[in-house]
């Protein structure tokens, strides 16, 4: 893993995409992903932008953006503005392309550090996104922001295994990844299970029944098709992914299986499918369709 220290001009990129719905910014403290190769990198659409790698392989480099919290502090007031413009909430993806709580913040802290710049500076929500066990060490901190902004955790369990076959196992285990569930929402933070992209599951009503008893607030659903950016998932195409979930269930390559599993978790859970549930909305539906 090549490690470089880089210094940012910006650190709050105002969305488009697949996120202007989600968020009016998202916030990287990281290019590329320690976790990149690991199951959830082989996935992730992200090792396809060369703007990002320039050339390097995916999960094997990460530049660290050690000015991260002051550059936060020195621009959130003119983002702010921004947004009010536009009279859209000042809310914040953390974070879009990376993982705020990879391996390599336990030597650098710029996720924890940004988390405090917020203390200061607070957006009007925050959704903070990861697979990683290791968002319970600023546990102390993520309370104390709920408090003062429309916080929630989104912790991505794409399913109820760890791995696929022929793929690398997970950063963290499903099991860990649900007790992290239930002591973050034993807090009073709100959490949401992202199913993204959605592998296929063994016992999905056992799955969303163990979510409920973990106290999470809702779960999001997200295919690889259309959930990579494209329509017919062709970035995920070129991993994989979808080879390995064809091999354990060949239906769930498919979109319709996205529906499928949307209307049985609505049994249990508010559901928010795609994009509209990563922005936070959420409904109990009888029905869902492509």
């Amino acid at each position: 893993m090549k490690i470089t220290k880089t210094y940012c001009n910006s650190i709050l990129t105002r969305s488009t995409g697949y996120l202007r719905g989600v968020s009016s910014h998202s916030l990287n403290p990281y290019i590329g992903c320690g976790f990149g190769s690991s199951s959830c990198g082989e996935g992730c659409y992200v090792q396809f932008n060369q703007w990002i790698n320039r050339g390097r392989e995916w999960g094997k480099f990460v530049d660290v953006k050690v000015n991260a919290d002051e550059v936060y502090l020195r621009t959130v007031k003119a983002e702010k503005r921004w947004a009010a413009r536009r009279r859209i909430p000042f809310s914040i993806f953390f974070s879009s392309s990376t993982d705020p709580w990879q391996p390599i913040e336990r030597k650098f802290r710029i996720t924890r550090r940004v988390l405090h710049s917020m203390l200061e500076e607070a957006p009007d929500v925050l959704i903070l996104q990861t697979h990683s066990s290791m968002i319970m060490e600023d546990l102390e901190l993520i309370v104390a922001l709920s408090k003062q902004c429309a916080l929630r955790v989104h912790l991505t369990i794409e399913g109820d295994k760890d791995s696929l076959p022929g793929l690398p196992p997970p950063p963290c285990s499903v099991e860990k990844r649900i007790s992290i569930a239930k002591e973050l929402a034993s807090t009073g933070v709100t959490v949401v299970i992202c199913m993204s992209p959605l592998y296929p599951l063994l016992d999905p009503s056992y799955f969303f029944s163990r979510l409920v008893e973990s106290g999470v607030s809702a779960v999001v659903i997200d295919h690889f098709i259309k959930g990579d950016g494209t329509q017919n998932g062709s970035r995920t195409r070129r991993t994989k992914l979808p080879i390995a979930i064809a091999a354990f269930d060949k239906h769930a390559e498919k979109l319709s299986y996205r529906e499928k599993i949307a209307n049985i978790a609505a049994r249990y859970l508010p559901v928010g499918v795609s994009s509209s549930g990563f922005a936070g909305h959420y409904a109990f539906r009888s029905e869902f369709k492509a």
